[in-house]
């Protein structure tokens, strides 16, 4: 046994307590508890329970259950929190990670793992028969895995920022591979650099003796990344073969099929068999799993269950709740989550039946960014300012979904073009547009997260200058003159690109950018990206079949960002910008058309954007009517 003692929380930041239970008991942890799936496979687990004077207290209590693959052994923080105000806190590392014997497959055992050890939780004699689920990430993805599997006893989840449908977007983007997942695998899970760097790297290989390599490995991404494709066994990575296997599966398969509908946390693939809970669904705008969660996760669920569901997004880059910045966006104070006494609201309402009111709140809470002064914060970053709104759905009815057409000579307007020829660019592969920020997550050195002026500087690794992306050649920029009023942008972001190429195959990328005039802190102003996105040219009909395209001949493109909320104050552009590359974000283009992941070649793609009255290219802005722009609806 393990003692464990922490001092109370104080309060929650923003937001009352509501008959939030007080910490009463001690910790005791039952560490490396073995427990069996339906395979004979043991999987590591850490039991936290209520106790005093060093001793477990008699009697039953609900459970909180996360399931990791980042080493359960750093859970104790949240088990420290929650144990001592009446939970168990049940900690397990996932199949084939630390402790946990068996074979990693990144989800596609989950389902059953998870359904296995609920079924040992309701069984034991501590439990009160009522579980609910917490992790970030990949550990919210194995919550959704429990649901898609209707594990028993299971009676309220919180997913945050949780890894689904990626297929679709995540780890496949529109067809791009999303490189963060290359740089997951390469360092071990996001192990490399961390106390747990031995431990992942030795639990990973197939020999001992290989451990050094794939840490030494992990440390040097930037070079392998610059070096795909990704073949087999030409990389250290041969010597953790489970993760190449998958990765290089991964990277290789583009279609839509059983591999990525079947992954095990697919959740609009499998609404009908998802358990019917009440869920928290958590995520950010600048969030990697943004999209998913409220796009698709939160709107299906809402429409096919019964059980409450809520949505919340916040200002917030991947994990970051607690946070009132964004990359190098700063927001109001309460822009972040007192996020321990935030989630034991919701438990304690649906896990020990406490009239608190969380489930008479607004089904929706977003922050709506925007309105700050710009001004320069001591930590460098500009004050973007906003404020948190609650609403009664996603997206908001009052949604006036407004085109903004592209046209020659760089204008964004809500007036169609006329006849001009189209833009034609040449997108070189090996000298693809960096990744300044965006929604990523697992970035490691690869890349920064949240919001970036769009200018290149040395520690940017991929720039070669200190120029903006806007003065590339292979950048295609449309923007509004200043705008005379303010603009809230509140919803979907969803481009429609009519493009083609000389090539058999290329990829067009979208980016929305808030464009800062000059300021005394920013005399250049700024170029703040909002949402971006890509689309593999052969699976512009959708991520179901790949089909090459003709050169030379138009096509539609659907372009679909991660959603946002941000009010484009008076004086600034909205800008959007079109090329071919977001390099490390997306794997890049060789525009030959070869297999995924398999080309030997390379070649220059000339690619053409088409404004005329034929082909209306166009971003539909998801305009919220001005008097909700800058405050919030009192009536809601």
């Amino acid at each position: 046994m393990v003692f464990l003692w922490l001092l109370p929380l104080l309060g929650t930041r923003g937001q009352p307590l509501r008959a939030q239970g007080a910490p009463s008991y001690d910790v005791v942890a039952s560490k490396d508890v073995m427990i069996a799936m339906r395979d004979g496979v043991n999987l590591a687990t850490d039991v936290y329970r209520p106790a005093r004077n060093g001793a477990v207290v008699d009697g039953k209590f609900p459970t909180l259950l996360e399931r990791t693959p980042y080493n359960k052994n750093g859970a104790a923080a949240a088990a420290n929190y929650f144990v001592p105000r009446g939970y168990v806190v049940v900690v397990q590392d996932v199949r084939a990670r630390y402790k946990s014997e068996g074979h990693w497959r990144p989800i596609r055992d989950d389902p059953n793992d998870g359904f296995d050890t609920a079924t040992w939780i309701g069984a034991q004699p501590w439990s009160d028969g009522g579980i609910g689920t917490i992790g970030t990430s990949y550990a919210g993805a194995t919550q959704h895995a429990l649901a898609i599997a209707n594990a028993p006893f299971v009676k309220a989840m919180i997913p945050v920022d949780a890894m689904s449908n990626f297929g679709r977007y995540g780890v496949r983007h529109n067809g791009a591979f999303e490189l963060r997942w290359f740089n997951w695998v390469f360092t071990v899970g996001n192990a490399i650099g961390t106390p747990n760097a031995a431990a992942a790297a030795a639990r990973a290989a197939s020999d001992p003796a290989a451990a050094a390599a794939l840490i030494d490995m992990g440390t040097r991404v930037r070079e392998y990344v610059r070096g795909l494709p990704l073949r087999p066994g030409t990389t250290p990575l041969k010597f953790a073969p489970d993760y190449e296997a998958w990765l290089i599966e991964a990277m290789s398969h583009g279609d839509y099929d059983a591999f990525w509908k079947d992954h095990g946390s697919s959740v609009v693939d499998h609404v009908a068999e998802y358990k019917d809970v009440p869920i928290y669904h958590v995520t950010g705008w600048y969030d990697s799993w943004g999209m998913q969660v409220a796009n698709l996760n939160y709107v299906e669920l809402r429409k096919a269950k019964k059980s409450l569901q809520r949505l919340i997004i916040g200002p917030w880059t991947h994990g970051g709740q607690a946070r009132s910045f964004a990359g190098e966006a700063q927001f109001t104070d309460d822009a972040g989550l007192d996020f321990n006494a935030w989630r034991l609201r919701w438990f304690e309402h649906w896990l020990k039946g406490i009239d608190n009111g969380v489930d008479r709140e607004a089904p929706v809470r977003i922050y709506v960014m925007g309105g700050g002064d710009a001004h320069k914060t001591p930590d460098g970053r500009v004050f973007v300012g906003g404020g948190w709104r609650d609403e009664r759905e996603w997206p908001l009815a009052r949604t006036r979904l407004t085109p903004y057409y592209l046209h020659a000579g760089g204008l964004l307007s809500p007036d169609k073009p006329g006849d001009d020829p189209p833009a034609t660019y040449v997108f070189d592969p090996r000298n693809p547009v960096p990744t300044l920020g965006g929604n990523v997550s697992s970035q490691g050195t690869l890349m920064f997260q949240g919001a970036a002026d769009q200018r290149c500087r040395p520690d940017f690794w991929l720039c070669a200058d200190s120029k903006p992306l806007s003065a590339r050649n292979d950048v295609l920029v449309f923007q509004t003159p200043p705008l005379a009023r303010d603009v809230e942008v509140t919803g979907r972001l969803v481009v429609k690109l009519w493009a083609a190429s000389n090539a058999p195959d290329t990829d067009f990328t979208a980016k929305l950018v808030d464009v800062y005039p000059p300021s005394a802190d920013f005399p250049a102003g700024i170029d703040l990206n909002v949402a971006d996105s890509i689309v593999r040219a052969r699976y512009r009909s959708g991520p179901g079949k790949a089909e090459l395209i003709k050169p030379s001949q138009p096509y539609e493109f659907t372009i679909e960002m991660y959603p946002t909320s941000l009010v484009f104050q008076r004086n600034h552009r909205i800008r959007l910008d079109i090329s071919s590359s977001s390099f490390p974000r997306f794997d890049v283009n060789p525009n030959t058309g070869e297999p995924l992941n398999d080309n030997r070649r390379w070649r220059l793609a000339e690619n053409s954007v088409y404004f005329d009255s034929h082909h209306l290219s166009h971003i539909l802005l998801p305009m919220i009517p001005s008097r909700t722009a800058t405050q919030p609806d009192a009536g809601r």
